[in-house]
């Protein structure tokens, strides 16, 4: 294990996410990304099964880093910033992709559904018993959120590799907050932060009727 991965602390990950919101209860689109940064590392160490979500969640922080970073990055300060520059200037493709395959609301869409896999796979290593299999799990939590909008061919190879996932201890352990039972603990206290995050967003996004950007 080299450096950056023994100083990985999914605690704090995810209770990053708990900074996200203003006193407003805007979602802050830094902070956001930045706790993706940090759900992507420990994905990658688990090894190359979850790369399927990994590499293209990190396509879209680079797509959201450069909106970010860009003279328009005023408007880029939180979701709901984003969601009015964009729509009130027409930078959204409603219907099909077209003149703006990569607008931000189509890109924290995508980041969004995958935040529901997670929590949900997160939610049920926490509260699964200890011989639970991960492969069942993960399958379940991927069906309940990201499988809708695959098509069958991903779908088909996606369940066949989510065999191969390590034991649900591998998983605690692999989150550096000690024991699996400490883990389980964490996994307690810190996801509701992620739940509230992904909640506020998608309200925005179903008043906006984006759920469902092509």
């Amino acid at each position: 294990m080299d450096d950056s991965e023994s100083d990985f602390n999914l605690k704090v990950v995810l209770v990053g996410f708990k900074q996200c919101l203003n006193e407003k209860e805007e979602v802050l689109l830094d902070c956001y990304l930045e706790g993706w940064r940090g759900l992507v590392r420990f994905l990658n160490s688990l090894g190359s099964i979850f790369s399927f979500v990994s590499k293209d969640v990190v396509m879209k922080l680079q797509i959201m880093e450069r909106l970010c970073s860009s003279p328009q990055r005023e408007h880029y300060r939180s979701l709901q910033s984003m969601v009015a520059y964009e729509m009130g200037n027409q930078l959204v493709d409603l219907d099909r992709r077209s003149r703006h395959p990569d607008s931000g609301c189509r890109t924290m869409l995508r980041l969004h559904r995958a935040l529901r896999w997670l929590q949900l796979f997160l939610e049920s290593l926490r509260t699964s018993p200890e011989d639970a299999r991960t492969a069942t799990l993960c399958t379940d939590s991927y069906n309940a959120s990201l499988a809708a909008y695959h098509p069958w061919i991903i779908r088909r190879a996606v369940t066949v590799a989510f065999c191969t996932l390590p034991t649900r201890k591998v998983f605690l352990e692999a989150m550096n907050v000690g024991s699996p039972e400490q883990a389980v603990e964490m996994l307690g206290e810190a996801l509701p932060f992620i739940e509230h995050v992904y909640n506020i967003s998608q309200k925005l996004y179903a008043e906006h009727a984006l759920l469902d950007l092509p």
